[in-house]
């Protein structure tokens, strides 16, 4: 039996091999009736998210690791993250998974927030963890990025891997591009994430980057200060009101 607390939860998780249908599309050029198909199918799944998410009010996105169990110190970081983010009116929003994702939806669901995650279809089931209030599943991992970071005014990076970092340079690619606007990303866990700054001070001494792309960026272990951080440069600069409610709209077929 594993008893190592930094030790995933499931050690198997995400290596399993791409289902046939996407190497497929990913493969190259196919039937222009199969790349027809395709697109169909992509931009339904972009539909769905934004029926499923137009509602849920200003969000929060906690970017992190699937395979920290719940006595990973940076679980309890995220959880606490997470109530915090309720508790100031915005929506937790994650990828939906266990780990550092599940720690977020549970410390909304601790303060009575709204918790919403954004799962991934994979060969090996993810199911989305008992803490969100309402959960979009996708096939893409492109459309489940879009959909974080479309709803959210502010990003929280806990410790994690390949896809944390995706997930990162994501959002600090669209900040650095202004696609999005200059919207807080606070990446939490200073000594985790110290390698990640050296290398980002190499960039702006190589001038790869600027040196206000790398300001842009909040190291922190407080919760105190990413909270500070998200309300001056979310809240305040851009005139925020969380829970801001959308109208629905009958001819859309928009519930009540």
């Amino acid at each position: 039996m594993n008893t190592d607390p930094h030790a995933p939860s499931d050690p198997q998780w995400g290596k399993v091999p791409t289902s046939q249908t996407d190497i497929d599309f990913l493969e190259g050029p196919s039937p222009r009736g199969y790349e027809l198909v395709d697109a169909a199918r992509i931009f339904l799944e972009f539909i769905k998210g934004f029926r499923a998410l137009h509602f849920v009010g200003p969000c929060v996105t906690v970017f992190g690791s699937a395979r920290f169990a719940p006595e990973h110190a940076s679980y309890a970081l995220a959880r606490e993250m997470g109530q915090r983010i309720a508790r100031a009116g915005f929506t937790v929003m994650t990828g939906g998974g266990p780990g550092i994702m599940e720690a977020a939806n549970r410390g909304a669901r601790d303060v009575g927030g709204r918790s919403i995650g954004c799962n991934i279809i994979l060969p090996k089931e993810q199911a989305p963890n008992p803490y969100v209030d309402r959960f979009v599943e996708f096939r893409y991992f492109f459309v489940r990025k879009t959909m974080l970071v479309k709803y959210s005014y502010a990003f929280v990076v806990m410790p994690g891997g390949f896809g944390t970092l995706d997930e990162l340079f994501e959002a600090a690619t669209l900040i650095q591009t202004g696609k999005i606007k200059n919207f807080p990303l606070v990446l939490m866990d200073v000594e985790y994430w110290r390698p990640l700054r050296t290398l980002l001070e190499k960039m702006v001494e190589a001038r790869a980057i600027d040196r206000s792309d790398l300001d842009r960026i909040v190291f922190t272990d407080s919760c105190d200060e990413a909270m500070r951080v998200i309300d001056a440069q979310a809240t305040q600069e851009f005139g925020l009101k969380p829970r801001t409610k959308a109208q629905r709209r009958w001819w859309l077929f928009e519930k009540s």
